[in-house]
């Protein structure tokens, strides 16, 4: 889970923790107490920890107790990739992102994924090929802390057709991609997205 750019792991024991986590600047707590997880939170706002740990054997409990502290939505969105082996992108409030959107009352997750692409970005009958693992990311709108879920999928598309971004949402430009350039866009990503470009990367080789 993305508290802003700090990421948050929830683990069910010490032994999950990632080398790359293991420093002085992770902060790892072991219950699941109101005041512990605060305390986290409090940590993360003031810029004090690269990163935080919460562990408890019970998953479900621990994300149930974290998640209290936010309203969550539940979104869905694609990475669409054309004949060419390039990735749709657009650009949205300074950042390069994929196109996804929250679910509408009565549709499903992947009826959601495929309406918020074409939505976005004017592209007409992507089709979800596979899914990839869903993100977590947490922000403020309107003074409410929010917890969203995005689920994933893998979708492909031909890629001659005319694209109009979605003004509304703030989208100024889209783009094609190739695969093997992907790298500077994802250095000008949000975190979260950045983590499933590389998901799909790696299922593509």
């Amino acid at each position: 889970i993305y508290v802003g750019e700090t990421p948050v792991l929830l683990c069910s024991s010490k032994d999950e923790i990632p080398d790359n986590f293991r420093n002085q600047k992770t902060l790892i707590v072991q219950e699941t107490s109101s005041s512990a997880i605060q305390n986290l939170l409090t940590e993360i706002e003031s810029d004090r920890i690269d990163a935080g740990i919460l562990i408890c054997q019970d998953l479900n409990h621990l994300y149930n107790q974290f998640s209290l502290y936010f309203t969550e939505i539940t979104a869905a969105g694609g990475v669409v990739i054309n004949p060419k082996e390039e990735v749709l992108l657009i650009f949205r409030r300074g950042k390069w992102d994929l196109p996804k959107g929250k679910l509408d009352e009565g549709e499903t997750i992947d009826e959601c994924a495929v309406r918020e692409v074409k939505e976005e970005t004017g592209l007409q009958n992507a089709q979800i090929t596979g899914t990839l693992p869903s993100t977590y990311h947490t922000y403020q709108q309107d003074g409410i802390k929010i917890l969203k879920k995005s689920v994933w999928f893998k979708m492909f598309a031909e890629g001659d057709q005319h694209l109009t971004p979605q003004t509304e949402e703030d989208i100024t430009e889209i783009k094609w991609v190739p695969i093997t350039k992907l790298q500077y866009y994802m250095n000008h990503t949000y975190p979260s997205v950045k983590d499933v470009l590389n998901n799909f990367i790696t299922d593509s080789l």
